[in-house]
């Protein structure tokens, strides 16, 4: 190692303790003034917690490599293959290019716009049945359901089958910190992968026969003139959209309303002032990003914030640190939907930034439009929150509120907001 490899203490950071994960940003903090380039637990891998060097990082893709982490979602002790492990989350050029190119079909303007009427519909039922329960988990309840019935209209999924998605999803996400030994959780992952890709494989044999106005009849159109693109392609793309797709979501949602409880006056002003909303959104993107971090594996030694990386050294990009780095963002933690700061990083930079962006952009400002047109405030009925154990997502568990209606008819008569980014 060289000389310019920064000395870690003794008793380094770890990204999993519970401090750390109730509130990871002081920590986060100390590291960009101490240690902004370090080794951390779990496994010694290394942060990159600067807002410039992850922009650095995200744009070398030839050294900070997305496919060298298909350890991460295909482990030897897996034992079998995950179709995770082939999408274009997990790809560099030119496969990256090949891949996504593919899965821009699911992200027109067109699309999106076709969409948000299903969107403001299904999110009118379910904040009315916010409303009439009062006292709900706002996970279960709303945030999981909206998306789901967003993803299953996109891509030609069976909503029926509500309960296996969020099963599939957290499985799928658990693949990394799965132990070993843990021999009956690793049969639960194998059988969930099983699972996917028999109905993943079954719903491409039915749209082959019968097409229908959905992302996976389009993508067996485009295979005909592109005999490249295998089923197994297809079927890599489809774990990728409703797992990423649903994870992410969810969490934009739950911290949205989970700001607006801790954050009461900004619902009377959001609603005083619509315009607002979609800053109002590209704040909550800074202050509580839904991709916390994106982990790599380098390729060759590298050097980066002045500490020299060795290779194949597993590093995870902080993007939450980066969002809030107090040499890009002034008053960096105060949530301030007013600032004039752009934070783009919320959804990655790069070749690897985010196709889903409008998408995502378009439904927090519809559910936000219902939630507001429905209900005065949101009030935490919890003491302490219980946060997730993935490093790439930061959100609750449980988001236990009280749902407090509007008291006057104004708000429902309000027009829909036609938010612009």
């Amino acid at each position: 190692m060289s000389s310019h490899v920064r000395k870690i203490p003794m008793s380094r950071l770890n990204l999993f303790s519970p401090d750390v994960r109730e509130n990871p940003y002081p920590f986060y903090a100390e590291l960009r003034r101490s240690s902004p380039v370090c080794q951390v637990d779990p496994n010694g891998m290394w942060v990159v917690t600067r807002y410039d060097d992850l922009m650095s990082a995200f744009k070398n893709t030839q050294v900070f490599s997305s496919a060298g982490m298909r350890v991460a979602t295909e482990p030897p002790y897996l034992r079998r293959h995950n179709p995770l492990s082939g999408s274009m989350i997990l790809a560099d050029p030119p496969r990256h290019g090949q891949l996504r190119s593919l899965a821009n079909r699911a992200f027109t303007a067109s699309t999106v716009s076709l969409l948000e009427q299903h969107m403001r519909s299904t999110a009118s039922r379910l904040a009315d049945g916010l409303v009439q329960r009062r006292v709900v988990d706002f996970i279960p309840e709303f945030a999981s359901r909206a998306q789901i019935s967003v993803l299953a209209k996109l891509i030609g999924f069976d909503p029926s089958l509500e309960k296996h998605f969020e099963r599939w999803t957290t499985d799928l996400v658990s693949v990394a910190t799965v132990s070993p030994e843990d021999h009956a959780r690793l049969d639960e992952v194998r059988n969930t992968i099983d699972e996917m890709e028999r109905y993943m494989l079954d719903l491409l044999a039915a749209r082959r026969r019968q097409p229908e106005n959905d992302l996976v009849s389009d993508l067996l159109r485009s295979q005909v003139n592109d005999d490249a693109t295998t089923d197994q392609d297809l079927v890599s793309l489809l774990f990728l959209l409703l797992v990423a797709g649903l994870e992410t979501a969810t969490s934009l949602m739950t911290h949205m309303v989970l700001i607006l409880a801790q954050r009461p006056a900004w619902m009377d002003r959001l609603r005083a002032e619509p315009a607002l909303i979609p800053r109002f959104i590209e704040e909550v993107l800074r202050f509580e990003p839904p991709v916390h971090a994106t982990m790599r594996l380098t390729l060759t030694e590298t050097e980066i914030g002045g500490v020299r990386l060795p290779a194949h050294a597993v590093v995870a990009l902080l993007v939450g640190s980066g969002l809030r780095d107090e040499t890009r963002f002034q008053d960096a933690d105060r949530f301030n939907p007013e600032r004039r700061e752009q934070a783009n990083l919320a959804f990655g930079h790069g070749a690897h930034f985010c196709l889903g962006v409008f998408l995502a952009r378009t439904q927090a400002r519809v559910v936000l439009d219902e939630l507001l047109r429905r209900c005065s405030r949101f009030e935490l009925r919890a003491d302490r929150l219980e946060w997730n154990a993935v490093l790439n997502t930061r959100c609750p568990v449980a988001l236990p509120i009280e749902v407090i209606p509007t008291t006057y008819s104004a708000a429902r008569e309000r027009p829909t907001i036609q938010g612009v980014w």
